[in-house]
């Protein structure tokens, strides 16, 4: 698939637009203020992906965060992340509707989570609720998507995205850009397609990529960082788009940071939530 309409060097989303999008911590503001925050992730055998994640989020500007996992993850990473709140068996109870989502200012779902009929009941509930959702990981599956008020987003790498597009691997490498505009504007939706330069393409057209990261990234748990980054920024950004791009281009320049002292094959996942509160000033 060739990219007739777009130039595959898509606009760079650079420091000085980082720098001009960032929000301001208000002085009067409260957690109320910043918004709370729903992150479905984790489970039995993968309760680190809720702890990422759950990190990523806490450390990117959220005022509350809720996590909602299994109850044996919840006694696996509570002591390791006491600033949130737990949701048990969140998954059984989004989907049976037993559990509000009105008074989330953002949703994430996936990291850790199995792509199962429990999975996709639960999406089909978050889907109809008026508030931005991300979908990574685990909560990745070909499906369609009806029309939203608030915006969709989407985190595939390379090998998910042509799960979930029928598009090749070939294809995608080849055509990263063409490839995830294509699906975000057919499906009213924005692509994050993570890779050496992360794409992301907005369901209008529009289209960026990422200057920041480098190999550090390819280890296991640095997508959920991400997750919880994009979600924690999501809230206490007043444009949601804004958040989505700062989230990415922050995450790589945490990386960057990383291995300008330490060898990249060092870094882990966890070590994104050290690096960005200095990162994240250094951009005020």
């Amino acid at each position: 698939m060739k990219d007739t309409q777009l130039p595959e060097d898509s606009t760079s989303w650079s420091q000085d637009m980082v720098r001009s999008t960032l929000p301001e911590r208000t002085q009067d503001g409260h957690k109320g203020t910043f918004g709370t925050a729903l992150l479905v992730a984790g489970g039995p055998d993968m309760p680190g992906a809720a702890l990422i994640s759950g990190l990523g989020a806490l450390t990117s500007g959220v005022g509350k965060l809720e996590i909602g996992t299994y109850r044996e993850t919840i006694q696996s990473i509570a002591h390791a992340v006491p600033e949130a709140t737990y949701v048990p068996d969140a998954l059984v109870q989004i989907a049976n509707g037993s559990h509000s989502l009105t008074s989330y200012k953002a949703i994430a779902c996936g990291p850790g989570t199995a792509p199962d009929a429990l999975t996709e009941a639960a999406i089909d509930k978050l889907l109809k609720a008026p508030h931005p959702l991300m979908l990574d990981a685990g909560a990745l599956s070909a499906r369609s998507y009806a029309k939203r008020s608030a915006p969709l987003i989407l985190t595939p790498h390379a090998g998910e995205f042509s799960r979930i597009s029928g598009y090749s691997i070939e294809q995608i490498t080849e055509s990263p850009g063409a490839c995830a505009s294509a699906f975000a504007e057919k499906h009213d939706l924005t692509i994050v397609l993570k890779g050496p330069r992360t794409t992301i393409a907005f369901p209008d057209g529009e289209r960026f990529q990422n200057p920041t990261g480098n190999a550090a990234l390819a280890k296991g748990g640095t997508g959920d960082m991400l997750t919880g980054m994009m979600l924690g920024m999501l809230c206490c950004h007043d444009n949601w788009r804004h958040a989505v791009l700062n989230a990415v281009h922050l995450h790589g320049a945490c990386a960057d940071e990383f291995i300008k002292t330490r060898s990249p094959h060092t870094m882990l996942a966890h070590d994104i939530a050290g690096l960005l509160p200095e990162v994240w000033k250094h951009y005020e």
